[in-house]
């Protein structure tokens, strides 16, 4: 467990990094659109979103396109995170900006589970 909140920590971190130093695509619709368009480096969506089918697309899209895919616990910390006041339920790195590495070791962590 405590394993998972680090990873998770690091995803969050990554995303305030990309937000202050590249660029973001916040919301499912706009997420969706950079992922079908290519340009997304890294998509996380929240758990808690409920219904789950609002997301439910985004796993089988980044899996199509090779753009690694990740889960967060939390819609609220998702928002946060991604430098807006209300609850997201996904978020698209589109330009890492200073979160390069950290999205590297991100995304080496998917490949090893």
């Amino acid at each position: 467990m405590a394993e998972e909140k680090e990873s998770q920590d690091r995803i969050y971190e990554a995303i305030e990094t990309a937000k202050a130093t590249g660029k973001l695509k916040k919301g499912t619709n706009e997420v969706t659109k950079a992922i079908e368009r290519g340009d997304a480096k890294l998509v996380i969506a929240a758990k808690d979103v409920s219904p789950p089918e609002i997301t439910m697309h985004l796993p089988l899209l980044c899996e199509e396109k090779g753009i690694p895919f990740v889960n967060v616990a939390s819609k609220e910390e998702l928002g946060a995170a991604a430098g807006i006041d209300k609850p997201t339920s996904s978020v698209a790195i589109v330009q890492e900006g200073e979160a390069k590495n950290l999205i590297k070791d991100i995304i080496a962590d998917l490949k090893k589970e």
